[in-house]
């Protein structure tokens, strides 16, 4: 006696309606589109760099080439500390 596996080509009779886009879906892709809110807009240009931390960062930049940077390491130690205990 012989017995056959199920049958795979009808496996699944709705995989032949999952892979075709119908045309609904082929119109909703071109209607898609990306809108930014005013209050994120706002807050995109609140996060400008001012130009006083682009001054700091190239200070600390020139400090780290020239070999001159000095890192306090008890500070360090104690703001990573204060941050995951929840303290900042």
């Amino acid at each position: 006696m012989r017995i056959y596996g199920p049958d795979h080509t009808n496996f699944n009779p709705y995989k032949q309606q999952m892979q075709k886009p119908t045309r609904d879906m082929k119109e909703a892709q071109k209607e898609d589109q990306l809108r930014i809110s005013s209050q994120a807009q706002e807050m995109l240009e609140n996060d400008k760099t001012f130009d006083s931390r682009e001054a700091y960062v190239q200070k600390i930049k020139a400090a780290v080439d020239n070999g001159d940077y000095q890192i306090d390491h008890a500070k360090t130690a104690r703001k990573m500390i204060d941050f995951w205990s929840g303290k900042s």
